[in-house]
Order: C-alpha cells, then structure tokens, then sequence
C-alpha cells in the first residue's frame, strides 16, 4: 500500500485564474513525487467550476512530464462520455508516454447534467459502461476491433497505439456487481470516496463493496483504495475553516446529481443541501488535526480496511494552496512516518496479505 494525491482542481476565486488553478495542481503532485507517493490522480467533470479537469488522460500527458516517479492516474475516465475507440488509443498512447507509469480509474458517472450534453442517458449508465468497455478492452489487449452491439457498432479496426506491458491496474468506481465480474480477469481495485462524509460513510460503502464481490462471486480477493479528505494543522480554527471548503465540495456533488442545476454562467450556485450538518461533525468525519491525530485515524483504516492504496484529497474547495501544499509537506515529514512507526511497512496491506496489529 502506498499513497496517492487526488486532484478535483475546483475553480473558485483563484488569483491566477484558470491557470492559477492548474499551478496549483503542478506544485502540489511535484510535492507529492518528491514524498514518494504512488499515484497522482485526476478528475473528470464538464460544464461546471467544480472540476476544470475535463480529460484525465490530457491531465496525465502533462504533469508525467513534470514528474519523475509518480504514476499517472486516470480518476476516473467516465465512459459513457466517450467514443470508446477514441480513448482506448488516448490510454494506450499515455502508457507509451509515460513508460508504463499509469493506472486506469474507470467508472459509469452519475451527473445526469453531464449525461446530456454528450447525448447519453444515464439511466442507461450500467450498460453503455459494459459495451464500450468490450470495446475499450479489445483495443487494448488485441489490438483491433470488431463489434456489433445496442450502443455502438464498429466495422473492424486495426489499433497502431498499444500498451509498453501488461493491462495497467484498474480502479473501479462501480458496486454493480455485473461490472465487478466483467473485470474480474483483470483483479480490479475498488475505488471509493465518501467525500465529505468521511470514515464513518467509507466504512459502509466498504461494507457494502464486499458484498458486492460476494454476489458476483470474483475469483480473486476484494481489492479495495478508499479516498479521503486530509489536513493536518495544529490549528481548532483552522480545522473548521478547512471543514467549510470541504463543506463546499459536498454541496458540489449534491448539486450536480440534480439535471438541471442552479448555475451562474458556468458556476454552481452554493447553498445548503438535504443532510449538511455542522462544521464540527465534518471536522469529525474528514481526517483533520495535527500529525499524531492524522496518524491514528489513518492506521486505524489501514487495519478496518486493509487497502492496496490509499488517496488523500489534499486541496478541496476554494482552499488556499498555501494551506494545502503546508498540510501535504507534513504529511510527508511527520505524518507517514508515524504510520510506518506503528504498523510497519505500509507494502504488508493490501488484498491476500495477512493483517497483524502492531504491538
């Protein structure tokens, strides 16, 4: 298990602008190579200010030349949203770029704001996702495609980009059980974020995660990546102002599962949702306070959850990235070292190993 640096890239009210924003994106996966971390991950959302990573793979293309080790992580390709031939031969090309460095997050989406305007209906999510993942998986792995299907047919077509190995390691973002066991082949991770909810949601969604691959009966054992919201301060003010900006993502999300969302020009209009509750509850849930505290709460999944990888969401919401670039570095200096501390090398967690509480 090593640790991976999510990037939402919200545009706020950034001195820089939009390029401010992507600055702030750069310094903050550099840190994170420079910590060791294993993966930098990148968004996919349209037609809003709650993400202005609108293409994972072009984000990948760009900070892999910034960076020296860290992976390149799709987080995630929403599917339906694509022609599948089109991205099949943009992953395939971001390996041969990166030499390998990547790993695949893919899942089905849930904006139905999104869904329309690329002409999708995302009642129908579950499926189109099987279908161009046929597709995407052909491409990938032989080289050529040939398919005839409800959504899409292809007449047969050769693939000059192929991948530099193997399939890369696949995160899903998807429950359904029929999507778990159409990747079995490929041991998929699951990828879960309970947002602002934090642990006490995560362990549910987890819960319900291995149910999941009960039902679709995988033959491997479940592989699981939780995602949280990290800050580490010395500061009680500090943390309630830093559980407002996650507030802020939370309202975000509630928002855009709406069809038709209350925007100003292209910014979602912030107001509060069914279920918000206090600042001091969020502060509670997320992973917030000073190193020690952040070390225990982190130890304390790595033991429920046992996971292969573990991202940290660093800088959410309209957050000053001189908060979060502060919060990151003592992450890396006080942080990981007390985790390591107590329950050894983080390479023993994971699917198939055997979890033994330090002494």
């Amino acid at each position: 298990m090593r640790f991976g640096l999510f990037c939402l890239m919200s545009v706020h009210d950034n001195p820089g602008g939009l390029g401010g924003v992507i600055r702030d994106a750069e310094r903050l996966v550099q840190m994170a190579d420079d910590i060791g971390f294993e993966t930098a991950w990148f968004a996919e959302h349209h037609f809003s200010n709650y993400s202005l990573s609108v293409s994972p793979v072009m984000m990948g293309a760009r900070f892999s030349g910034l960076t020296k080790q860290i992976r390149m992580g799709t987080g995630v390709i929403v599917l339906p949203l694509y022609h599948p031939l089109r991205v099949a031969q943009e992953i395939a090309l971001l390996d041969q770029m990166t030499e390998g460095r990547i790993a695949i997050g893919i899942g089905s989406g849930y904006q139905p704001y999104e869904f329309t305007r690329y002409g999708q209906d995302v009642a129908r999510k579950t499926d189109i996702f099987l279908e161009y993942w046929d597709i995407v998986e052909q491409a990938l792995t032989l080289g050529e495609v040939e398919y005839g299907g409800e959504f899409i047919s292809l007449p047969k077509t050769v693939i000059t980009a192929r991948l530099s190995g193997g399939m890369p390691d696949i995160f899903l973002t998807a429950a359904d059980p029929r999507v778990l066991k159409r990747f079995d082949k490929h041991r998929p991770i699951s990828f879960a974020t309970a947002g602002a909810a934090g642990t006490p949601k995560l362990y549910g969604l987890y819960d319900n995660l291995r149910n999941a691959w009960e039902v679709a009966d995988m033959r491997s054992p479940m592989a699981f990546a939780p995602q949280q919201y990290v800050h580490v301060t010395d500061s009680r003010e500090q943390a309630l102002k830093v559980a407002a900006h996650a507030r802020e993502v939370a309202r975000g999300v509630a928002l855009l599962r709406d069809p038709q969302p209350e925007l100003d020009g292209s910014h979602l209009v912030s107001k509060p949702v069914q279920g918000e509750v206090p600042l001091e509850e969020t502060v509670r849930n997320i992973i917030c306070g000073d190193a020690h505290y952040v070390a225990e709460r982190i130890v304390e999944e790595i033991r429920r959850l046992d996971p292969v990888h573990y991202s940290t969401f660093f800088n959410f919401g309209d957050m000053p990235v001189a908060w979060a670039s502060k919060s990151l570095e003592r992450f890396g200096k006080e942080v990981i070292p007390l985790v390591e501390r107590e329950v050894g090398p983080l390479d023993r967690f994971g699917a198939q190993s055997e979890l033994v509480a330090a002494d």
